[in-house]
């Protein structure tokens, strides 16, 4: 198996940008990639690689009122020892929701790439995936954000901050030409 910086590379190489900050964040990930011995560490050095999950389905897409950040934003985080990020995504979305969610099929759809300050110092380089889930009100579990929900496109578009409102624009578009997948 491929260290885990060859095979981030490799994804996020191939991934193509879809909006100007994307294109940065592509160049800020494979330079910082050139550095990082761990990158899915978040001990090993400030700036690593996380996974989120844009959840999508037939109410539109899930947020979640972030506990320290204060906004509506889509389930994600640190990746565990031994975790790859495509697992981290479906992981954190599970437990920040509540809901059964799955990649498409035909596997993981990697689908926009982020890199933003966070907490402690930290540059987190951000995965999205895109995850579909079932028309159920999420659930968070105690300890998580219990203000999660269903927004229709318009409404999360509406709220979505510049990092998020690009991807919410793919995920939308992936999700209708998919019809109504199961």
């Amino acid at each position: 198996m491929a260290a885990p910086s060859v095979q981030v590379r490799a994804l996020v190489a191939d991934h193509r940008p879809t909006s100007p900050r994307e294109v940065r964040a592509r160049a800020r990930f494979l330079e910082a990639l050139d550095h990082l011995a761990d990158p899915y560490d978040e001990h090993a050095d400030p700036t690593h690689v996380t996974a989120s999950a844009i959840v999508v389905g037939r109410r539109g897409t899930v947020l979640h009122l972030h506990k320290r950040l204060g906004r509506w934003m889509q389930p994600g985080g640190h990746i565990d020892p031994g975790e790859q990020p495509p697992d981290a995504a479906v992981r954190e979305a599970v437990e920040e929701l509540g809901l059964d969610v799955a990649h498409p099929q035909g596997g993981p759809r990697l689908i926009h790439l982020d890199v933003h300050e966070a907490a402690l110092g930290h540059t987190h380089l951000d995965l999205r995936y895109l995850l579909f889930g079932p028309a159920d009100d999420p659930h968070p579990p105690p300890g998580e954000s219990p203000e999660a929900r269903w927004f229709d496109w318009e409404e999360a578009s509406a709220i979505a901050d510049d990092a998020l409102a690009p991807a919410l624009t793919i995920a939308r578009a992936e999700w209708e030409a998919t019809g109504d997948p199961p």
